[in-house]
């Protein structure tokens, strides 16, 4: 252990049972009794591991999210005395945090960027303003080269012949249309260079017949990256670059959206587009639409490449780049689920927050 580790607190300190399992998971072991409950049993806390408990349950543990963004409903600090509601275990939890670190806890109202108000997101949202913003995307990323050395990983659940090449294509016309990036007439190949992410995507069950294939290109392919982070002289109110990373992290409402995209990509000559994938915060752990001071970490110049490490970006081609020769069936392989980990961590159970309230009247459409 480190020696300049000195426990405060332990896991057995705490009465609400998710704090309880949290503080465990983060805590470490020590044979000697805890300072505060003087029990032995408990993984101990020193004051970064409290502060970073208190961070993940509180904050990260009351993340909502809207149609586009989202943010907490809580954060401390040491200047505000604690004003949120609580159930009657978790009341005298904080107090250690209050009496440990120095700190109170408040429902957090932030900025309302946080939650969609992103001009450039608005105007995508408008289909008067819409084919502006688009052109504008396939305009400002970055084309990127996808090179024959390169290997795209593409899954199927049960398909009919598992040996033949055709069954990693794009799907047949009758499925069109209901992806992220597909239309009727637009057929997109889906895929990663992250298998696990592919796993998610598909919604692979342990009953699965699933099967993996290796894909490379034939050719040099032209894609266009819109999983890059812009540079841009603008706040996040006016940032296109966080407009399509709440776009490309948003449900199923937002496929009208990114399905136009796509074909404009295709009229500008690109092969294909890469996108965040919406598991990304699912596969790396990050807090989702993470800031500093109320101001997001892709706009601080030091911190871009941590916000990068969030994003996982998946590809999808344009056609049926099989059939069409511009991708080979490198090797096929049956997946295996054998063995599935959660990494859980967990949150109050709070009323219902000023911040929401007044969220719901003034933007009910959110």
């Amino acid at each position: 252990m480190n020696p300049e580790f000195e426990a405060k607190l332990c896991s057995e300190c705490f009465h609400d049972q998710g704090l309880r399992l949290d503080a465990a998971l983060g805590g470490f072991d020590d044979p000697a009794e805890c300072p505060n409950c003087h029990k032995a049993e408990g993984k101990k806390l020193d004051l970064p591991h409290i502060e970073e408990l208190a961070h993940r349950f509180f904050v990260r543990g009351t993340v909502f999210r809207t149609d586009y963004g989202g943010a907490p409903l809580v954060q401390f600090n040491q200047h505000q005395e604690t004003s949120i509601d609580l159930t009657p275990q978790l009341a005298e939890d904080v107090k250690l945090f209050e009496k440990t670190l120095g700190i109170g806890f408040f429902y957090y109202g932030p900025r309302l960027w946080m939650v969609g108000e992103v001009t450039p997101l608005n105007e995508l949202l408008d289909e008067a303003t819409r084919a502006a913003v688009i052109q504008r995307v396939v305009t400002e990323y970055p084309a990127v080269p996808f090179k024959t050395a390169d290997v795209l990983y593409r899954i199927r659940l049960a398909p009919q012949e598992p040996g033949a090449h055709h069954e990693y294509d794009s799907p047949p016309d009758q499925f069109l249309g209901q992806g992220r990036l597909d239309s009727s007439d637009l057929p997109i190949l889906y895929g990663s260079q992250d298998i696990e992410v592919c796993v998610h995507e598909c919604r692979t069950t342990v009953d699965d017949e699933a099967y993996l294939a290796t894909l490379k290109p034939t050719r040099d392919l032209r894609l266009l990256d819109l999983s890059a982070l812009l540079d841009e002289d603008a706040t996040e109110f006016e940032s296109l670059d966080m407009a399509l990373h709440m776009l490309f992290l948003a449900a199923r409402h937002a496929y009208p959206i990114t399905r136009e995209i796509a074909k404009a990509a295709k009229a500008q000559g690109f092969d294909g587009v890469i996108y965040p994938s919406y598991f990304s915060f699912a596969r790396t752990g990050a807090m989702p639409f993470e800031t500093v001071y109320g101001i997001s970490i892709r706009r601080i110049k030091e911190l871009r490449a941590h916000a990068m490490s969030h994003v996982v970006p998946n590809i999808g081609l344009f056609g049926r780049p099989i059939g069409d020769g511009l991708l080979r069936v490198d090797c096929l392989n049956k997946i295996i689920l054998n063995r599935v980990v959660y990494d859980l961590r967990f949150g109050p159970v709070l009323g219902q927050s000023p911040f929401l309230q007044d969220l719901g009247e003034e933007y009910p459409d959110l």
